[in-house]
């Protein structure tokens, strides 16, 4: 029987997975860890199927070159992930994303959206409709 550790470390290892399936462009190897019953939800997608998610999210595969993990963060049955994505044509975009993993296998995908990088407000500034702005008047 897995030890509570052991498990926790066997989801870090099935979220890592997840993500180099991505970069690798392996298919097969996304649909091993992604449960029947999954579920993907995000600021533009809310709660899609499994076979919507593979149909709208896995082209995207075509254009990731790599993930720079952030934060990989278990947490019982889920695993928090940040990370710095970079697109095949060098654009790079940060989002956080929470997992759900049970019986090895991710049943549910929570996606936060980041910002692209290099941010597009200044240094102590920030963005509002009128464009970039120092936050110094």
């Amino acid at each position: 029987m897995e030890t509570a550790s052991e498990a926790t470390a066997r989801n870090v290892e099935i979220a890592r997975a997840a993500y180099d399936a991505y970069v690798t462009k392996d298919r097969a190897a996304l649909e091993a860890v992604i449960a029947a019953d999954f579920h993907f939800t995000s600021p533009l997608d809310n709660r899609l199927d499994r076979e919507t998610y593979f149909r709208r999210c896995w082209p995207n595969s075509k254009t990731i070159a790599s993930f720079d993990y952030m934060n990989l963060v278990p947490d019982g049955d889920r695993v928090l992930v940040t990370y710095e994505g970079r697109n095949t044509n060098g654009h790079r975009f940060r989002n956080t994303e929470i997992l759900t993993i049970h019986d090895e296998q991710i049943v549910d995908v929570e996606v936060y959206f980041g910002w692209p990088i290099p941010h597009r407000a200044p240094q102590g500034g920030f963005v509002d409709q009128a464009g970039p702005r120092s936050s110094h008047h």
